[in-house]
């Protein structure tokens, strides 16, 4: 094999090591972002959702109460409190669609039906406290129940979503851990495979022209040429006993250019 092609085939073990130093990295690094962007994608937007629906479902609340216990709606405009509950309501349906096509960790689906079927009753409640006028024992009886019960039901969406949201760090954790130890152990086993790397072809090279220049300075004794090099660089030495070999036989070497 040719000494171009055996550095050749060295410097390009050297850049598949690096390159795959490189792709190990920018894999663990990327797993780890999607991780992250699904935390924050699923669970994030759930979080938003119920907390989206408790403030909608309160504004709905000051706007049944207002109309059962002041009916005349003193020291606001008559249509506040009626337009408040059409604002919350819409806000709430909005909310709810989103989390009802958002539902991705176990028993999530559990409790976004309960939310609906308890969505369901509430709004009927509304409608009943807001045109009967046994509004106030509905209050008492079966609204404020019902509002509580649907609240359970979004804070058990906000739990699971929050719970999940710990679970996945805790996991992202652990693999960033991981992701550590590998890149530790890859980047040592890269440096052992550099630095013997380092080590052989220097040493294979000076080898190789050291015995070439012992074997010329044997070469040349052994004929009677004068040789009185006296430096290191075995690549000069084997030029020069070259040079007393051409001069000794009246040899002229064809130049060629040193590929």
């Amino acid at each position: 094999m040719l000494l171009k092609t055996k550095l050749s085939l060295g410097l390009g073990f050297l850049f598949i090591i690096i390159f795959t130093l490189a792709g190990f990295c920018s894999y663990y690094v990327g797993k780890s972002a999607q991780e992250a962007d699904n935390i924050l994608k699923d669970n994030y937007n759930s979080i938003v959702y119920s907390k989206n629906m408790i403030s909608a479902v309160d504004d709905m609340i000051n706007s049944v109460s207002s109309t059962v216990f002041n009916p005349a709606g003193k020291g606001t405009g008559s249509d506040y409190y009626p337009n408040l509950f059409e604002s919350g309501k819409n806000a709430f349906e909005i909310s709810l669609k989103a989390e009802n096509n958002n539902i991705t960790e176990i028993h999530e689906k559990e409790y976004v039906e309960r939310l609906n079927h308890d969505y369901e009753i509430y709004l009927k409640l509304c409608l009943q406290m807001r045109d009967s006028a046994k509004g106030r024992s509905l209050y008492f009886s079966d609204f404020l129940p019902a509002c509580e019960k649907l609240k359970q039901s979004i804070n058990g969406i906000y739990d699971v979503n929050m719970q999940a949201v710990v679970r996945k760090s805790q996991l992202a954790k652990k693999d960033s851990g991981n992701f550590k130890a590998t890149m530790a152990a890859i980047a040592t086993l890269c440096f052992i495979l550099a630095l013997g790397y380092f080590w052989y072809f220097p040493v294979y090279i000076s080898n190789t022209f050291s015995y070439l220049a012992n074997r010329m300075r044997d070469l040349l004794l052994k004929i009677g040429v004068a040789f009185d090099i006296k430096t290191k660089d075995e690549a000069f030495v084997i030029l020069q006993a070259i040079n007393l070999l051409e001069n000794k036989f009246g040899v002229k070497s064809a130049d060629k250019n040193v590929e």
